[in-house]
């Protein structure tokens, strides 16, 4: 049986993920576009971090859409802590010159946007959690 020519089956997962999981899975794309475009004195450490931290907050973003509301925090917590620190190690490989000014722009003004998706959708939770 000839397999190089079998398509994926095609699936609806795109259009169910939240808006907030499409941002960061488009900006994840648009990393993995430019990664293998940053010098290898940084490719194999800060770049391969910043892939992680990518990785990892899509995973607690996700998790968060799953469980239930009062279980939602600490996945959201994790995820805008994640968020914070791949902002400095994005803004180091701009300082270093291993990333330009464009690319920078480009990867920092959707993080910003995903932070403030992020503290709104935690804040509400918290606004609307019993308190102890």
């Amino acid at each position: 049986m000839n397999t190089t020519n079998i398509t994926p089956p095609r699936s609806n997962l795109q259009e169910k993920l939240l808006p907030l999981l499409q941002k960061i899975k488009s900006l994840y794309l648009f990393w993995y576009s430019i990664y293998h475009t940053i010098p290898k004195t940084h490719r194999y450490t800060l770049a391969i971090k910043i892939d992680n931290l990518f990785i990892e907050i899509i995973e607690m973003v996700s998790s968060a859409s799953f469980v239930k509301k009062e279980d939602k925090i600490p996945y959201l917590r994790t995820a805008i802590r994640k968020l914070d620190t791949l902002k400095i190690l994005l803004l180091v490989l701009w300082e270093t010159g291993s990333i330009d000014t464009k690319k920078y722009e480009l990867l920092s003004l959707p993080i910003d946007e995903i932070g403030r998706m992020l503290g709104g959708w935690l804040g509400q939770i918290e606004k609307n959690s019993p308190k102890n």
